[in-house]
């Protein structure tokens, strides 16, 4: 890590239970985790390892039972829903597996949305812009239900970088897809992460998209078991892939 480094997302010794009849279920524990601002970092591990649960409390859709996690220098554990949810607004953008685009809008309207939510007069124009670098063009003027799930997922990532967020959270973005398609997919999300400078953070289990990221994490029991060493730079982060495996 260098001088120039600067932290974006930041926990310490976070933990997340949950009340189960009798018992207290731990589904997170021990969680310390540092990314830079322009990082690329899979979350990997086994199906109920706490992936998905952790991602939750990085972007502030949870509170944490202990712990700490700080977001642009913003204590997240210490908010309200309200007030994590102008942080979220202000600097997170998301893509889930399931797309969740709004049915009754078409492809440009669900991309603009976010950005007229934040009072941004060129939402059109934008989404559109955004609309053709993804390949949808053409397609603007079309519903969820007229589009295939590699176009909807293409337009969910329109939508995210419409507001040009610092950190993009994903949540197995390739996992509703065929090879070819989330291939496909993969290589649009990485080549406008790396356009916009946005920091991505994500979760699956798809290796080959996990070693596209410069570091991966793997989860194991609630546990984060597995993190590779690297030095950072502002200007440009020169990182070396590794296969992770679950």
């Amino acid at each position: 890590m260098t001088s120039n480094s600067e932290i974006i997302l930041k926990t310490q010794s976070l933990a997340k239970s949950v009340a189960l009849e009798s018992k207290q279920l731990n589904l997170l524990q021990g969680i310390d985790l540092t990314v830079y601002q322009g990082e690329t970092v899979a979350i990997v591990g086994s199906s109920g390892s706490g992936k998905t649960t952790l991602l939750s409390l990085l972007a502030g859709l949870d509170l944490p039972s202990q712990g700490e996690v700080y977001l642009k220098n913003k204590p997240l554990h210490q908010l309200n829903e309200e007030e994590r949810s102008q942080v979220r607004a202000e600097h997170v953008g998301f893509i889930f597996q399931q797309f969740l685009l709004v049915n009754s809008l078409t492809a440009l309207e669900n991309v603009m949305l976010p950005a007229e939510l934040a009072n941004n007069t060129n939402a059109r124009s934008e989404a559109e812009s955004l609309l053709a670098q993804v390949g949808l063009g053409d397609r603007a003027n079309h519903f969820p239900s007229q589009l295939s799930g590699g176009e909807q997922q293409r337009v969910a990532i329109a939508r995210a970088f419409i507001t040009k967020p610092d950190i993009l959270f994903a949540d197995e973005p390739t996992g509703n897809l065929d090879k070819k398609t989330s291939t496909h997919i993969t290589d649009l999300l990485f080549d406008l992460n790396k356009r916009s400078n946005t920091t991505l953070v994500l979760v699956t289990h798809d290796l080959s998209l996990a070693e596209r990221c410069q570091r991966s994490v793997e989860m194991k029991d609630g546990h984060l078991i597995d993190s590779m060493a690297i030095e950072h730079s502002r200007e440009e982060v020169n990182l070396t892939n590794r296969p992770v495996t679950a």
